[in-house]
C-alpha cells in the first residue's frame, strides 16, 4: 500500500519540493527576510492539503514557526516532527554547477539514480518535506495509528534563538511522547544507520584592531602591527603540532570513551580511501591518536570558518589594514558546556593578542551536545522501520554535526528526539552544489509510516 501511493504520486512529491526548494529562504539574510515568510506559508499550505489540522504560522521575535496537528485519539502515543525551512547562504554562487534555487537532476557516481541540486534538498527542505508526504499518505490511507503534531521552523541555520521561547510558551500544545527528526544523515543506502549523538556549537566571531586607519603599506609597514598578520598568527596558536586545541580548560569536562566504545564506534563501515577520494584531499588531518569516525563523533573541534581585512579586490592596493576579522566554530562534545566553552576562548584570544592590537571577541550562537537512547521505544521503532525498507538493520552512529534543539526539548519538553535522516554526508550540506538522492527522498517518505506504526504498536 505505502509503495504504490509513492509509485502514484512520485511525480507530484518531486514537483512539490521543486516549488518549496526555488524560495530562496535564506535566513542569516536580511535581505530574503520576505522570502523565508513566504517558504513558511508555503510549508503551512501544504500541512493543511495533506490533512493536518489547526495548522498556523506562529510569530516569533523572528522568524515564524509553522504548527499543524492531527489528534485522531487522546489517549494514543503523539510524535511530534520537527523540522525547519530556512537554508544556509547559497555563495559563492560562481562554483555552483547549476543555480542553486532552480533544482536539477543529475546522476552522481554515489547517487546514480540521480540527485537533486538545491540549496535546502538535504538540509532540510528535502528531509522535512518528506514527513509532510508521510503523513498525506497514512491520513489518504487511513493508516495513521497515532497523533502526530508538526514544528517547523525558520532560524535553525541561525541558532534557532526563538524556538526555546516557543517551546517554554506552548508546553501544552506541543506536548508529546517524542519527537522526530530528519536533519542527519546515515552511513549509505546499502547502509543504513541512526545516529545517537550529536556535537553541541559555540560560535564566535572575532576582530583585531591596529592602527585608526588603513595605512600605506611602505611608509607604515614594518613599524605597526597588521591585524591580519596577527590574527593568522593567533588562530595558528590554537592548536599545536598533535591538533590538540591549546585553551587552557577546553578538555577539562570532555567525556572520554572507554575502549569497547571506542571500538563499537569503529565497527561502522568506514573506507578511508574513498573518504579522501570523495574530497579530492592527499590525507586526513585532526587531532592524533583517534580515527576518523572518532574525530568526527567523538571529539571537540574548533575551526576558523571564515577570515577577511584589508584589500582583496582586482588588482593590487599596498595597504596596511586597520582591521581583520574571523568567524569561528567549536564543536562539542558531551559534558561540554557551550556557555563555558565561550567564556574560555573569549578569555584566553584576549590574553594572546599583542600589545599592538585591540582584540574583540563576539558571542553568535551555541548550542549543547546529546545523547540519545538506543533503548528506547522510539529508538526500536526507528530501527524496526527502516530494517523493514532497508533490508538491514541500522547501525547506531554518532554525528559530527550540531542540533542545539535536541538538548532543548529534552530541557523544556522532557522529550527524547529520535534522528532517524535519510541524507549522506557526501550530499554538500553547506556547500555549493549541496544535493539530495532521489532514492534518499522516495525511502523517507517509505520508511517514515512504518515509524509510526511500529512505535504505535510498541508503545501499548
Amino acid at each position: 500500500m505505502i509503495k504504490e501511493y509513492i509509485d502514484q504520486n512520485k511525480d507530484r512529491f518531486l514537483n512539490e519540493l521543486f516549488d518549496l526548494l526555488r524560495i530562496p529562504s535564506i535566513s542569516a539574510d536580511k535581505d530574503y527576510a520576505e522570502q523565508v515568510n513566504k517558504t513558511a506559508n508555503f510549508v503551512k499550505e501544504k500541512l493543511m492539503e495533506a490533512g493536518a489540522e489547526k495548522v498556523e504560522v506562529c510569530a516569533t521575535a523572528g522568524y515564524p514557526i509553522v504548527y499543524g496537528e492531527k489528534i485522531i485519539d487522546p489517549k494514543l502515543p503523539t510524535v511530534l516532527v520537527y523540522g525547519h525551512y530556512d537554508v544556509q547562504p547559497a555563495v559563492p554562487l560562481e562554483l555552483w554547477d547549476t543555480p542553486p534555487f532552480e533544482p536539477t537532476i543529475r546522476t552522481t557516481e554515489v547517487h546514480p539514480k540521480g540527485a537533486i541540486f538545491a540549496r535546502g534538498s538535504c538540509d532540510d527542505k528535502g528531509q522535512m518535506y518528506m514527513h509532510v508526504k508521510a503523513f498525506e499518505l497514512m491520513i489518504k490511507s487511513n493508516t495513521l495509528p497515532c497523533n502526530v503534531k508538526f514544528m517547523i521552523e525558520g532560524e535553525e541555520e541561525v541558532g534557532s534563538t526563538n524556538l526555546g521561547p516557543f517551546c517554554i510558551n506552548n508546553k501544552e500544545k506541543l506536548k508529546a511522547d517524542v519527537v522526530l527528526i530528519s536533519d542527519t544523515s546515515m552511513i549509505a543506502l546499502d547502509t543504513p544507520s541512526i545516529d545517537t549523538g550529536l556535537r553541541g556549537l559555540s560560535y564566535v566571531e572575532v576582530e583585531v584592531t591596529g592602527p585608526n586607519r588603513d595605512l600605506h603599506s611602505g611608509v607604515y609597514g614594518g613599524a605597526v602591527a597588521n591585524p591580519i598578520n596577527i590574527l593568522a598568527k593567533m588562530i595558528a596558536s590554537l592548536h599545536d603540532e598533535n591538533n590538540h586545541i591549546t585553551i587552557p580548560g577546553f578538555y577539562d569536562e570532555v567525556l572520554e570513551l572507554t575502549n569497547q566504545e571506542r571500538t563499537e564506534l569503529n565497527l561502522a563501515p568506514f573506507n578511508i580511501e574513498d573518504f579522501k577520494k570523495d574530497l579530492n584531499i592527499d590525507d586526513v588531518w585532526g587531532e592524533n591518536g583517534f580515527t576518523v569516525l572518532e574525530k568526527t563523533g567523538i571529539r571537540p573541534t574548533l575551526d576558523c570558518n571564515g577570515i577577511w581585512g584589508g584589500y582583496t579586490g582586482e588588482g593590487a592596493k599596498t595597504v596596511l589594514p586597520s582591521k581583520a576579522f574571523a568567524k569561528i566554530s567549536m564543536r562539542l562534545v558531551p559534558n561540554q558546556a557551550s556557555h563555558k566553552i565561550t567564556e574560555l576562548f573569549k578569555n584566553h584570544f584576549e590574553s594572546i593578542a599583542p600589545a599592538g592590537v585591540k582584540v574583540v571577541v563576539k558571542p553568535h550562537h551555541g548550542g549543547e551536545p546529546v545523547v540519545t537512547p538506543t533503548d528506547s521505544v522510539a529508538y526500536l521503532a526507528a530501527a524496526k522501520a527502516m530494517e523493514t525498507t532497508f533490508g538491514k538493520k541500522p547501525i547506531p552512529t554518532r554525528g559530527g554535526g550540531s542540533i542545539p534543539i535536541v538538548a532543548l526539548f529534552e530541557r523544556e519538553l522532557g522529550l527524547k528526539s529520535v534522528l532517524m535522516g535519510f541524507g549522506l554526508d557526501s550530499d554538500a550540506l553547506h556547500s555549493p552544489n549541496e544535493h539530495y538522492g532521489l532514492e534518499n527522498y522516495y525511502k523517507g517518505i517509505e520508511t517514515i509510516p512504518y515509524f509510526f506504526k511500529y512505535f504505535a504498536e510498541m508503545s501499548k
